[in-house]
């Protein structure tokens, strides 16, 4: 293996064009997909069936969000980002239309479990801020991660309520096709991030890896094994609260609204935690204040569920959760990049995000197969508190550093 230097020139000019339609992908990929939850009661009125198959649909959606976002990473990195943004948008497009229309448990588990799942891994954040990573100065790169992941938490924020009013006006069906023509937008805000990983606009030093070398490298590195084993437990905590609470909150006697309220704000304040972290994540030690994140993650649980569960505490949770909701993205994605580089992020972040979704498939799952079983969410909500304190120790030891390769300096 030898070691590259770009001859790439470096530009004073920010790529504002690329960030912001970046930005707008991630809001539209996330939104539709963050409202999943408000879909659920009155399909199941209509068709028939239990809250385990649309939790097994969801569940599906988000193993296979993990298990195509390394994939489509790879591909980005070798073949183009626009490629597979675009790709996305199309399928994405197909599984909420089949989820629209489906007439069996099989269907929805296709249209809304494995396509919707393929469309949102090749438009998430792990493609954009990849796409980010390589055209931002690494003093940047926080930061800029941050705003994307903030414009997701707009998507959540602003669909929330559209979905909801939409539902309420033309019906779940409906609205879900509406959702799909709002897709085939993406090809076109997918435009300014063409390139791939070759073709930044930053110039770095570069090691030069096969694939495999890279993977192999990676999956032996300790802290990188310990971020991927953390960020399991976002994925489960996350999923589970945007899949089943709006029905939680219904079961639990309180006004409807205020689980689209109770959406609406985790949207907001997502918004405002995903850009304090970017910059925190900028300054101080990102492993630390992922451990710290994980903790007040756990802490916020524990006193919703000890408290007497209101309209005013369901506010007040939600206000603290969307703080710390996406607010894990920025510092691990920026931890990715400082440890192997940006030659091989797209692919390697998506392996990260595949730990992330195999514990939204758990919490997805788990929690409509134990409410069906016990008739009760108290069971997957404790076992987050759980898994949030083994988050908080797994992130302690992370070591915010480049990989030691021979003959090369730390290129970030």
């Amino acid at each position: 293996m030898t070691v590259a230097t770009s001859q790439r020139p470096e530009t004073s000019s920010f790529p504002w064009m690329i960030v912001i339609c970046g930005c707008m992908i991630a809001a539209l990929t996330f939104g539709p997909r963050s409202a999943m939850g408000f879909f659920q009661l009155p399909m199941l009125a209509e068709k028939g069936w239990d809250r385990t198959t649309f939790g097994l649909a969801m569940a599906i959606q988000n193993l296979l969000w993990g298990i195509g976002q390394p994939v489509f990473g790879a591909i980005a990195d070798r073949f183009g980002t626009w490629r597979v943004l675009a790709l996305s948008g199309f399928i994405y497009a197909a599984g909420l239309y089949l989820m629209a229309t489906a007439n069996s448990e099989a269907m929805l588990h296709i249209g809304g479990g494995v396509l919707v799942g393929l469309g949102v891994a090749g438009g998430s954040f792990s493609i954009v801020l990849a796409a980010f990573a390589r055209n931002v100065p690494a003093e940047s790169r926080s930061l800029v991660f941050g705003i994307g992941t903030a414009a997701g938490s707009a998507g959540m924020f602003l669909f929330a309520p559209i979905s909801q009013g939409l539902i309420d006006a033309y019906g779940w069906s409906d609205t879900l096709i509406y959702l799909s023509a709002a897709m085939l937008i993406l090809p076109v805000l997918a435009i300014p991030l063409t390139g791939n990983a070759a073709s930044g606009r930053v110039r770095q030093a570069e090691f030069e890896q096969t694939v495999g070398a890279a993977l192999r490298e990676a999956l032996s590195h300790r802290s990188f094994v310990l971020l991927v084993s953390g960020f399991f437990v976002c994925g489960f905590q996350v999923a589970f609260i945007t899949a089943h609470f709006p029905a939680y909150i219904g079961d639990l006697g309180i006004d409807a609204k205020y689980a689209v309220i109770a959406l609406a704000l985790i949207g907001f304040f997502n918004i405002i935690g995903s850009l304090a972290s970017g910059l925190i994540g900028q300054r101080y030690s990102k492993p630390i204040f992922l451990a710290l994140i994980y903790i007040g993650r756990s802490v916020a649980v524990t006193v919703f569920l000890l408290l007497p569960q209101t309209p005013a505490s369901v506010v007040l949770f939600a206000i603290v959760m969307g703080l710390l909701w996406l607010s894990t993205v920025p510092p691990t994605n920026a931890l990715v990049a400082i440890m192997f580089g940006t030659k091989y992020l797209g692919m390697l972040g998506g392996i990260v995000f595949f730990s992330h979704q195999i514990g939204s498939f758990l919490g997805v799952w788990l929690g409509g197969f134990l409410y069906d079983r016990f008739g009760s969410y108290d069971a997957v909500w404790w076992l987050g508190v759980a898994l949030g304190i083994f988050a908080a120790v797994v992130h302690w030891p992370i070591q915010e550093r480049p990989v030691e390769r021979p003959g090369i300096a730390a290129a970030e």
